[in-house]
């Protein structure tokens, strides 16, 4: 009897995502961690979003938003058709 478990085989694009080494490794405690760590992900990202803010001014507030409006359009449209 052993103490590990199984772990299954990850598909390759995970497998390279989850290689990458500040955004992967966060994904994988996420995905495979605790529960709080959504929590802990939520909140670096915001602070470094701030952080961009203190250091660049207005466009390092307003750059990152401006990328986001087609992910937010992906989101409606999974939500309208889904």
């Amino acid at each position: 009897m052993t103490v590990a478990t199984d772990i299954p085989k990850l598909p390759l694009w995970q497998r390279l995502f989850f290689a990458v080494p500040v955004i992967g490794w966060i994904a994988r405690d996420v995905a495979f961690g605790d529960a709080s760590n959504i929590w802990f992900a939520l909140i670096f990202f915001v602070s470094l979003w701030m952080c961009s803010a203190l250091i660049f001014g207005l466009p390092g507030l307003y750059l990152p938003a401006l990328a986001l409006v087609p992910v937010i359009f992906v989101l409606l449209l999974a939500i309208t058709w889904g």
